[in-house]
Formats: structure tokens, C-alpha cells, sequence
């Protein structure tokens, strides 16, 4: 049976591997396209290990800060300390590749946890438990991305309807628009033919009263010539 310092050292190296398989998917990234369904799965799927691996080198800390079995000396107790602390530093290092800001308290990559309560997940497990607990983080994680996916379907959907209200409403506008354009003309026109029609009235009603005036003076000077004729 393998004693508790093989236990650690096993685990220490799964997570040194662990370490190596992000920086590789990190260095894939780049031949990914900048956006899609497939870079963001990628992305995802780094985001995972990252979590899991923050788990594991909070569960070696865990391990040393109780030890069990046989008792470490003060020198590799500090080793294994160097140890864990070196391997966070590279993950540090590989969050800020990532764009993951504040990853020393690890909010973005464990949601609304605080890094105590991380940590106080880890207490009291032991190499099973903690497999247990990264699996249950990875289930909860892909449940947060399901939720986050159909928010974002749903925002999309809005998004469309409200783009689609708009495009109506300007369609509208553009009508209404080009309506009150035609009636400002016809108006104008209107207008125009009324003047026109005022002035041609103006004029005929002016030849009228001189033709009435030249018949009135006709007939006065018929009555004047025989009124003369027959006195």
C-alpha cells in the first residue's frame, strides 16, 4: 500500500501534468479562429482545467497543512511547500495568458465561492475525495455555461425582436415621411392653380364691366337721339 508522502508526490505530479496539458491548449488557441461555437468549447474546456487544477494545489496545501502518516521534517515540509507555491505561480502565469484577471482569489473561474470556502471543500478529503469534488466543480460549471448559453440565446432572440421593431418603426417613418412629401406638393399645386384661377377671374369680371359700361352708353345715346327726334 503506498504510503501518504507517495500519495502527495502522485498528486503533485498529476498536477505538474496537468500544468503542461493547459499550456499546450493555450499555445492551440492561436490556431483557432478569434470567435465561434468551437473557440468558445475550447476556452471552456481550459477554464475547466484551470478551476480543476487551482482544486488539486489547494488540496496538496490542504495535505501538508495536516499530515498524516509519517511525519515530514522541517526541510521538506518547506520543499513541498516551494513546491506547491512554484506550481501556483505558473498557474497564475497561465490565467493571465488566459485574460483571467484577480485568478489569486480564482472568483471567475469558481463563480460566487470565496477562496476560504474552496478551500474548506478540500478539508478532511483524501486523493478520491478530491477526484469526487473536481468532477462535482466541472458539473457545476457546465451547468453555469448551459444557463449562460440559453440567457444568451434568449438575449439574442430579444435583441432580434427589437431590431426587427425598429427596422418597422423606420420603415414607418420613411412611409409617413414620404407621404407628407406628395401632399406638400399637391398642396402646392393646388395652391398655384387657385392663383392662376383668381386672376383669370379678376380679369373676366374687369372685361364684363366694360362691355356693360359700352352697352349702357349705346343704349343712353339711343334714348337721347329720340328724345330729340320726336320733340
Amino acid at each position: 500500500m503506498a504510503s501518504s508522502s507517495d500519495s502527495w508526490i502522485k498528486e503533485y505530479n498529476e498536477a505538474v501534468k496537468m500544468v503542461d496539458d493547459i499550456n499546450a491548449m493555450i499555445s492551440e488557441r492561436s490556431s483557432l479562429p478569434a470567435s465561434g461555437p468551437e473557440t468558445q468549447r475550447h476556452a471552456s474546456a481550459i477554464r475547466r482545467k484551470i478551476t480543476i487544477l487551482g482544486t488539486r494545489l489547494d488540496g496538496l496545501q490542504s495535505l501538508l497543512s495536516r499530515p498524516t502518516g509519517k511525519p515530514l521534517t522541517e526541510k521538506e515540509m518547506n520543499r513541498r511547500k516551494d513546491m506547491v507555491a512554484n506550481l501556483r505561480s505558473k498557474v497564475n502565469q497561465m490565467a493571465s495568458a488566459f485574460n483571467i484577471s484577480n485568478f489569486a482569489n480564482r472568483d471567475s473561474l469558481l463563480g460566487p465561492e470565496s477562496k476560504p470556502y474552496a478551500m474548506s471543500r478540500t478539508v478532511g478529503l483524501d486523493n478520491s475525495g478530491l477526484v469526487g469534488l473536481q468532477r462535482q466543480i466541472m458539473k457545476e460549471q457546465d451547468e453555469d455555461l448551459e444557463k449562460l448559453e440559453e440567457t444568451i440565446v434568449s438575449t439574442k432572440h430579444i435583441a432580434l425582436a427589437v431590431n426587427e421593431e425598429l427596422d418597422l418603426q423606420t420603415r414607418l417613418i420613411d412611409d409617413l415621411d414620404q407621404h407628407m412629401d406628395v401632399s406638400d406638393s399637391r398642396l402646392r399645386r393646388v395652391q398655384k392653380n387657385l392663383a392662376v384661377l383668381n386672376r383669370r377671374t379678376r380679369d373676366s369680371c374687369s372685361c364684363m364691366c366694360m362691355l356693360l359700361a359700352v352697352i349702357g352708353i349705346v343704349i343712353l345715346a339711343v334714348i337721347i337721339y329720340l328724345l330729340i327726334k320726336y320733340l
